[in-house]
C-alpha cells in the first residue's frame, strides 16, 4: 500500500515553510496568507465559512482573523440584517498584497507540476479532489464531536 498521505503532507508542509518565508516581508506570517486569499476571493465571507474552505477549526481562524484585522489586511463589517453576522473584507493592504500571494501561488503550481502533462495535471487535480471529498466526510463527522472507528470497531 503507498503512503499517499505522507507524500500530501510532505508537499504541503514544503510549500507552507516556502510561503511563510516569502510572505515574511510583507508581515503575513503562519499561512496567514491562506486567510488573505479566501477572503479576497470571497469579499463578504462570514468566518465559519472560511474555517470550512481552509479545514481548520473556529478557534483557529477567530485568532488568524484577529490578527490580520489587527495588521490592517482585512477588516469585519457587520451585515445589514443581522448585526451579530461579521463579514469579512480584504482592506487595500489586503488587496494590494494579493496579486503577490497568487503570483507566487501560480508559481508554486508551477514547479510542481514540471514535467508533467496537460493530462496528468488534469488527472492528478481530478484524484486529489477526490481524496479530499472523502476526507472531508471524516473531517465533518470528527468535527461535530464524534469519534472514528477504525476498522469497524471501537473509536481509539
Amino acid at each position: 500500500m503507498t503512503d499517499v498521505l505522507r507524500e500530501i503532507g510532505m508537499i504541503a508542509r514544503a510549500l507552507d515553510s516556502i510561503s511563510n518565508i516569502e510572505f515574511k516581508d510583507v508581515d503575513l506570517t503562519k499561512g496567514q496568507y491562506l486567510y488573505v486569499v479566501r477572503i479576497c476571493e470571497n469579499p463578504g465571507i462570514i468566518q465559519e465559512k472560511v474555517a470550512d474552505m481552509i479545514k481548520v477549526d473556529r478557534t483557529t481562524v477567530s485568532r488568524a482573523i484577529a490578527k490580520l484585522e489587527a495588521s490592517g489586511f482585512i477588516e469585519k463589517v457587520a451585515d445589514d440584517h443581522n448585526k451579530k453576522i461579521k463579514k469579512l473584507y480584504p482592506t487595500e493592504k489586503g488587496r494590494s498584497i494579493y496579486p503577490f500571494i497568487k503570483k507566487e501561488n501560480d508559481h508554486s503550481n508551477a514547479v510542481a507540476l514540471s514535467g508533467l502533462s496537460g493530462e496528468e495535471s488534469d488527472a492528478l487535480l481530478h484524484l486529489l479532489q477526490r481524496v479530499r471529498e472523502n476526507v472531508e466526510v471524516d473531517w465533518d463527522w470528527v468535527k461535530k464531536g464524534n469519534r472514528r472507528t477504525y476498522g469497524g470497531g471501537d473509536p481509539v
